[in-house]
């Protein structure tokens, strides 16, 4: 296990870091405004369950790959940000169809989860956090340095559920207060959808890792 010195110090630090509004809470947002509070929800659940994936792979070594290989690397964050840029257009031609349904009832709740999912097994910035931090707060002397990062990443992800979680409710009720109409909703929907082609776009011309 992390030692407890250790473990309140990365709480602490990633508790700063889910806090302040980043890729993650756009995400959320634009989500709420297309679906919904389930919908986004969901897709914070699958986010997290993403990021997860993502520690997982790290602590097995897949990690010193990523980090060692700028062709890899810079794959997986074109891919993610393509999903974005591809989930906005989705939300923005369907705006109309979605917004005459109830505002809690995106077409398919797994299907919000899944699409978490992939947005945060893709997400480039989460991917060099975790790379490079994780290994600062381990401590190789007591062992199992890959439990203790897959620990490190578990308190992280459920810090995020969380805090993520109160910005999806909010967007959710913002989205029930000003979208009383189909238009309005109609909007909404577009609104949400152009945040997460901007954020798409955003991810994608990031500079590399290196």
């Amino acid at each position: 296990m992390v030692p407890a010195a250790n473990l309140v110090a990365f709480s602490l630090a990633a508790l700063l870091l889910v806090v302040l509004p980043g890729p993650s809470v756009l995400f959320v947002i634009g989500r709420a405004l297309e679906i919904g509070r389930v919908g986004a929800l969901l897709s914070v659940a699958g986010n997290a369950l993403g990021m997860l994936a993502q520690v997982v792979a790290i602590a097995l070594g897949l990690g010193v790959i990523l980090e060692q290989s700028v062709v890899l690397f810079t794959i997986v964050k074109f891919a993610g940000a393509a999903f974005l840029v591809y989930l906005g257009v989705q939300a923005i031609r369907h705006r109309n169809a979605r917004a005459v349904r109830t505002a809690d009832a995106p077409t398919s709740y797994w299907r919000s989860l899944a699409e978490g999912a992939v947005v945060g097994v893709t997400n480039p910035k989460s991917v060099v956090f975790f790379i490079a931090v994780l290994p600062q707060f381990v401590d190789p002397g007591v062992g199992g340095v890959p439990l203790q990062m897959i620990e490190l990443g578990v308190v992280f992800a459920l810090l995020a559920l969380v805090f993520d979680s109160l910005w999806a409710l909010g967007a959710g009720f913002a989205r029930d207060w000003l979208g009383r109409s189909p238009r309005r909703l109609s909007r909404l929907g577009a609104t949400g959808g152009v945040a997460m082609i901007g954020l798409g776009v955003g991810l994608a011309a990031t500079g590399s890792k290196h």
